[in-house]
């Protein structure tokens, strides 16, 4: 993650991390050992149970209800991250009338758990006339939700870069908003990306209240697909295996752009040491 949002631990801090991940991957190790113990001795774990998961109807079942859920998350992310960028510009506006209402959206929503919004569209809203799509009973929450989030990582991007940009602006005419579009936003989100990936990611977990809604994403397709064939253990480990398989890739993306972003900070504080230009990552 971007030290952005939150100190880099000291030596002491990543030692006692260190130690605390020892002592949970071993819980876990023992967990799953004594899990695959009573799977063994209640025969889940037997040929038969998990032959279908060997032919392509299967999977094709999976792989759409895995669709569903990236479009679901897509299209979430892109609400949110507009509406973010514009609560984030509205927190640091000058005028008191634009950031007061966008501090409270921010702090507000940041309380309330996707969970309840979901079910605000889902009952709350047809009653007064507005039945939306079964798509959209998913994305509008879920990007009202994450909205609040990405503006805080906008907003920790944009006050990131160093003042002397946007003064360096204005000082060759560009107006405030040519100033903030054309030179402050193009680097505050280059060192926001990684953050932006990471909580993409939790954006992408949160489809799963699809399942509240009945929309078909990859959670409610292994609820039909085990309701089915009657294999709900099996079902529902391949359905984490796909998660476990997407969000670990996101992630690795998110700790790459990051290490990236060090990098070619290092580098632009050797340049301005040494007076030489910066080398590309």
């Amino acid at each position: 993650m971007s030290d952005l949002l939150f100190d880099r631990p000291g030596p002491r801090a990543r030692r006692r991390i260190r130690i605390a991940t020892a002592v949970g991957a071993v819980a876990i190790l023992a967990l799953l050992a004594l899990a695959l113990r009573q799977f063994a001795a209640n025969g889940q774990l037997d040929a038969d149970r998990w032959s279908p998961y060997t032919t392509w109807p299967m999977w094709r079942y999976l792989l759409n209800g895995l669709w569903a859920t990236a479009l679901a998350a897509v299209v979430s992310a892109a609400l949110a991250m507009a509406a973010g960028l514009a609560l984030a510009l509205g927190r640091l506006s000058r005028h008191r009338w634009i950031r007061v209402p966008a501090a409270t959206y921010v702090e507000v929503v940041r309380t309330v758990p996707a969970l309840l919004l979901v079910y605000v569209v889902l009952f709350a809203l047809p009653r007064y006339g507005l039945d939306l799509p079964l798509f959209w009973k998913l994305v509008v929450p879920l990007a009202i939700s994450n909205a609040a989030a990405f503006a805080e990582i906008f907003r920790a991007g944009i006050l990131s870069v160093e003042r002397g940009q946007g003064e360096a602006g204005l000082a060759v005419g560009l107006t405030q908003g040519q100033t903030m579009r054309l030179i402050v936003l193009p680097q505050a989100a280059r060192r926001v990306l990684p953050s932006i990936v990471s909580q993409s990611v939790g954006l992408l977990k949160d489809t799963s209240l699809g399942f509240v809604v009945s929309y078909a994403e990859l959670l409610y397709s292994g609820k039909v697909l085990a309701t089915f064939n009657g294999l709900l253990i099996q079902t529902y480990i391949v359905v984490a295996l796909i998660y476990l398989v997407v969000n670990a890739s996101l992630s690795k993306l998110a700790r790459a752009l990051d290490a990236r972003n060090a990098h070619d900070a290092r580098n632009a504080r050797d340049a301005r040491r040494f007076g030489r230009r910066p080398a590309r990552a």
